[in-house]
């Protein structure tokens, strides 16, 4: 039985490396990372995946040196100006998960506005995590369900209260540039999601290197509990 791929997952890895290894600051690496993210989009949509969901900026990257955070917000900036008629005529569906209090007024109204401009869009649901942690997250969820005062009666009713609710869990979590870790994303949601990690450098993740991704995860039995032989006779 071959695996559905609904949604991917991304761990966007090595941008600064990328660009340490070829002289330039780290603010290039990402320059050439937001290329491949859009690309990657492209792609994700030729493939037939629905789901996209890019890892961007974490709750802990708010510790790096205050000259590349800034950068990277800047880029964001830029990102979303030279992007939002793309995404809205291309059809994908644009989404931001994390806590979007620590940015600007103006960044905060920015996405806004891209989420409102893409909303009936169904081609590609993108979703970017920014000043996202998946601790947080679950701590920000127990905190609305506390002032809620119902406690959930099942996983189905505490996902309601996480950032995800609208999106289903990842099939596949990639992670680029070498690292075998989750660095604390999703952690409720990839309970049995497949992991592929490879060594590419973000910039240089493209069509091949997501093709191969895609064929690793198709030879995966994904068994959610069971043994193989019950997967085999469903």
């Amino acid at each position: 039985m071959q695996n559905s791929l609904k949604h991917v997952a991304i761990i966007m890895d090595g941008n600064g490396r990328w660009a340490q290894k070829r002289g330039l600051p780290r603010l290039s690496g990402h320059e050439a990372g937001a290329r491949a993210t859009r690309k990657i989009v492209e792609l994700a949509k030729e493939r037939g995946i629905k789901y996209l969901s890019i890892y961007a900026f974490s709750s802990e990257n708010w510790h790096r040196p205050i000259e590349e955070v800034e950068g990277l917000w800047q880029l964001l900036d830029r990102f979303i100006d030279e992007e939002v008629g793309r995404l809205k005529e291309t059809g994908v569906n644009f989404n931001v998960i994390g806590d979007m209090s620590k940015l600007s007024g103006r960044l905060q109204a920015k996405i806004r506005n891209t989420i409102d401009l893409t909303k009936e869009n169904s081609a590609v649901f993108l979703t970017i995590a920014l000043s996202y942690g998946g601790r947080d997250e679950i701590l920000r969820a127990v905190d609305a369900i506390v002032k809620d005062g119902v406690a959930p009666k099942d996983e189905e009713a505490f996902k309601r209260y996480l950032d995800t609710r609208e999106i289903p869990d990842p099939d596949l979590l990639i992670r680029t540039g070498g690292e075998w870790r989750i660095s604390n994303f999703m952690l409720w949601q990839i309970a049995y999601t497949e992991i592929y990690f490879t060594d590419i450098l973000w910039p240089d993740f493209d069509g091949a290197a997501l093709d191969n991704a895609i064929t690793w995860f198709t030879s995966r039995q994904r068994r959610y509990g069971m043994t193989g032989e019950q997967i085999e006779g469903k």
